[in-house]
């Protein structure tokens, strides 16, 4: 009798496994394969100016991916980041700069608040995005791509943080909020990637 008890028990156990536990096993896994098959080329991002823009626009480009905000302590850097644009852009290079407000509210206004701030205060002509979230749980997809499946992945840790991407779409290195556009590493980096012609 208790054989027969224990064999229902397993037979059971068995049967719920095969339901629940398959679906554990094998949901998030899928969740994860569809973010590795992703590429930056993929995302569509709306501009500054509410315009749709697939990011294959930059096919063949250097490309700098930076998060901004218009009240941070790091804000002057936007100065910098227009004169590093300015030295390489006709080189291949490319300044992309989504306004996020998720650290400390440092980004309050909206998208025409924003390009007239840039535009006035630093005379910004790199390209301006839609103000989106780059972390937490509204976190864009974009940036979860770059933070969770990128090959530098991690999370945003502050305003002004970067990305350099290859020709080929590939981001290949990260660098901290308070690393300056200008700094030795940086610009080393960038300069490789430029003398490069890519795929």
């Amino acid at each position: 009798m208790h054989i027969v008890a224990l064999l229902m028990v397993v037979g059971i156990a068995g049967i719920l496994f095969a339901t629940l536990g398959w679906n554990w096993k094998h949901e998030p896994q899928q969740k994860t394969d569809h973010l590795e098959k992703r590429h930056l080329y993929e995302f569509s991002m709306k501009t500054i100016e509410g315009e749709e823009r697939e990011l294959s626009f930059y096919r063949g480009k250097v490309l700098m991916i930076v998060n901004v905000a218009s009240k941070c302590g790091l804000t002057p850097q936007y100065a910098d980041l227009q004169r590093l644009y300015e030295t390489h852009k006709n080189r291949g290079f490319e300044i992309l700069a989504f306004p996020a407000n998720d650290f400390l509210g440092q980004e309050p206004g909206s998208d025409e608040d924003i390009k007239e701030f840039c535009s006035v205060n630093y005379d910004v002509t790199f390209d301006l995005f839609s103000k989106i979230s780059v972390t937490g749980n509204e976190q864009h997809p974009l940036y979860r791509f770059i933070t969770q499946n990128s090959s530098v992945p991690g999370d945003i840790s502050w305003n002004f943080q970067k990305y350099l991407v290859d020709r080929n779409g590939t981001i290949i290195a990260k660098y901290s909020p308070r690393t300056k556009p200008f700094e030795k590493d940086l610009v080393a980096t960038l300069n490789e990637l430029l003398a490069s012609e890519g795929k």
